[in-house]
């Protein structure tokens, strides 16, 4: 079973190799409000394709919304580098090797092949928001590959969040 994070509280430790070169090192972060850390299926993924070239038409208002952005599947290089040219992911930090360890800390969903298209094991979606002190502040989490909010909606709520100090939802553990 996968752990659930906890809003406000320190997310796991995230380190992975980036196409192209370089790593991505999630303690290394120092963006103005968010990381978004969002994790894919993978290469063989056609819902994956569509979503991050939102994120793509996307991403240059999240960097003015004082976001670092980084998107991560459990492909090996080979498959993360084909996902970055074919999709058109130029300019997004896309890395790769995610373990099905590190998988389990995020509280993804891990599934298994059941089409010859797909890698043995991945990730389903996940998508969150990192504070620059390493605290989770939003989590969306699925176990489909079509469920999955809404880019340009979230967007638009951060100058709200923000201007209004909102505080991350769900942390009362009762």
């Amino acid at each position: 079973m996968s752990p659930k994070l906890t809003p406000d509280a320190q997310v796991p430790a995230l380190k992975l190799p980036l196409v192209g070169g370089g790593t991505f090192d999630l303690s290394e972060e120092s963006p103005e409000n968010f990381t978004m850390v969002l994790f894919y299926r993978g290469y063989h993924c056609p819902v994956c394709k569509g979503y991050l070239g939102g994120l793509m038409e996307a991403l240059k208002e999240y960097e003015a919304a004082g976001f670092s952005v980084v998107v991560a599947s459990m492909n090996d290089e080979a498959l993360a580098s084909k996902s970055s040219e074919e999709w058109g992911l130029d300019g997004l930090r896309v890395g790769y090797g995610l373990t099905i360890e590190q998988a389990k800390d995020w509280g993804l969903w891990i599934s298994k092949a059941f089409k010859d298209v797909e890698a043995e094991f991945f990730t389903e979606p996940g998508l969150f928001w990192v504070r620059p002190d390493g605290r989770l502040y939003l989590a969306d989490i699925s176990n489909m590959p079509w469920a999955r909010p809404d880019l340009k909606m979230l967007l638009s709520k951060v100058g709200y969040a923000l201007e209004n100090n909102y505080p991350a939802r769900g942390t009362y553990l009762g």
